[in-house]
């Protein structure tokens, strides 16, 4: 009998795995894809974990498959929070995550909305590895 609870949940685990995946693929924006990847993928990983918990027989097993189970859970959380501030940053047109080099902040941006801490020390141009060709008019290094 338990066996067959555990294939059952098994099974359910596998469905949300495939719906999360469908949502992925399907849904019109960002947000309603992270949403349908985060939650469905978290409660399927569930489903799935407590199924074979049932067909564990070694009790450190059982508790490291809940231990990935709860670091999944956060992992992905904070995971989708990182993507969609990402996500929401770019709607609004401000640079994704400034970089730091050397002393001073750099910022991501657009050549029209360079910062005050332009243009940059030549070591810094250097490490980044920016082409020229993308800064017309303004060139981005010191010389």
């Amino acid at each position: 009998m338990t066996e067959i609870f555990a294939v059952i949940l098994i099974f359910s685990g596998l469905i949300f795995f495939i719906a999360g995946s469908i949502g992925l693929l399907r849904l019109p924006d960002a947000y309603s894809r992270l949403h349908a990847l985060t939650k469905a993928d978290n409660v399927g990983l569930g489903f799935l974990a407590f199924g074979l918990l049932l067909l564990s027989s070694n009790s450190l097993t059982a508790f490291k498959m809940v231990l990935v189970w709860m670091l999944v859970m956060v992992s992905s959380a904070a995971g989708a929070h990182l993507i969609a501030q990402f996500v929401r940053r770019r709607e609004r047109g401000v640079s994704p995550a400034p970089i730091f080099c050397g002393q001073g902040r750099i910022p991501r941006a657009a050549p029209s909305r360079l910062g005050p801490c332009w243009p940059l020390p030549a070591s810094c141009c250097a490490s980044l590895d920016i082409p020229r060709a993308a800064f017309p008019g303004k060139p981005p290094c010191a010389a």
